[in-house]
């Protein structure tokens, strides 16, 4: 399997110096977004229900980001938290709002690639707040959660090489990361992961 290069813009550090100013805010959006993640790979499942590779590889990530939702929700009821009933994410929002859905080919490639791409940003996010975190005890959770987001990304990509010429996938990807770029850099930094 071809190992992509996604590098997403880096995160400003205000972004970290937020989060960390106010952590237990930014653990309960992480959880809302863990849930989230679960129930998109899902959705992606009973939408393409025919495709084999794919209904695969989003159970299993399905199932590890539904782990990541009930280890984020343990470390919320160590620290006398309850989650908070879920708000709209503007940068999930605008990236969708993007997708082409009237070509449906183009639709589920960019689904994957945007999949890749909010993966590939949790992973940077999660890795630089674990860098930001040393001797913290939550250190060690964000490193391992970095590592998982990049193999989530590794793998809609994969995926989307299945279904798509590799060409293609970068030609799109490289347009999305684009606009991501842009995307990241137009929004308020607030202590969520996006």
């Amino acid at each position: 399997m071809k190992k992509w290069k996604l590098s997403v813009s880096p995160s400003p550090h205000e972004w970290v110096i937020c989060v960390t100013n106010n952590l237990d805010i930014f653990l309960n959006d992480h959880a809302s977004n863990e849930r989230k993640a679960s129930a998109n790979a899902l959705t992606l499942v009973a939408h393409y229900p025919d495709r084999k590779e794919l209904v695969e590889r989003m159970i299993e990530i399905a199932i590890e980001e539904l782990n990541h939702f009930s280890q984020v929700m343990k470390i919320l009821t160590s620290r006398n938290l309850t989650m908070n009933p879920d708000e709209k994410d503007p940068y999930v929002n605008r990236l969708r709002k993007k997708m082409n859905k009237n070509d449906s080919d183009q639709y589920l490639l960019d689904r994957l690639i945007v999949g890749a791409v909010i993966e590939a940003r949790g992973e940077e996010r999660f890795r630089l707040l674990a860098e930001n975190l040393s001797g913290h005890a939550l250190q060690p959770f964000y490193a391992g959660i970095a590592k998982s987001e990049a193999r989530h990304y590794q793998t809609f990509l994969a995926l989307a090489a299945h279904y798509f010429e590799p060409e293609k996938v970068q030609e799109n990807l490289d347009k999305w990361l684009e606009f991501e770029k842009e995307l990241i850099a137009s929004l308020p930094i607030r202590n969520r992961l996006h």
